[in-house]
């Protein structure tokens, strides 16, 4: 169970995590783009208990990454699929996975690989520019305040190196 929550935190990252912050959420994720889209399908395949599955699930379900629909009546059993919400952040796992892939490899070595359907080749997924397409690196971005930025939980501190004015609460 979680310990924390980051959910009156004014900050984007937060409220990312407060959706998937956990060490389940992402392999539950990760699964679900690689076709297992049964309840027993994540117990089996990551040896999860079905409380905690079954409170991840529910988690994704009403944070709207992952819709929940009925495939048998009698007892009623669900199938799982992503939503738009829950497709557009593979990109970033796959990402993590290359990041893994370079700095925390399994001894037996990468245990995936990505193919770029477009190009034919394997692909070690990057982060990149929305504009150019130019893979980003941290010296090359400079962080700056975005129309929500203020000082508040969460970004206390933040605002002031970005250049904000303390605003009243």
């Amino acid at each position: 169970m979680r310990n924390t929550s980051f959910a009156s935190m004014h900050c984007s990252l937060a409220q990312s995590l407060e959706l998937i912050g956990d060490w389940w959420t992402p392999l539950v994720l990760r699964d679900l783009y690689l076709g297992l889209n049964r309840f027993d399908q994540f117990v089996t395949d990551l040896g999860i208990s079905r409380n905690l599955l079954t409170d991840r699930l529910a988690t994704l379900v009403d944070g709207g990454l992952v819709q929940r629909t009925p495939y048998q009546q009698n007892p009623v059993r669900h199938r799982y699929e992503l939503t738009e919400a829950g497709q557009e952040l593979v990109p970033i796992l796959m990402a993590l996975t290359a990041w893994g892939d370079r700095w925390a490899t399994p001894p037996a070595g990468q245990p995936i690989r990505f193919t770029h359907k477009t190009c034919g080749k394997v692909t070690t997924p990057t982060v990149g520019c929305s504009e150019c397409g130019e893979a980003l690196a941290t010296q090359d971005v400079v962080p700056s305040p975005g129309p929500g930025g203020r000082t508040a939980p969460g970004t206390a501190l933040i605002a002031s190196v970005l250049g904000l004015e303390p605003q009243a609460q």
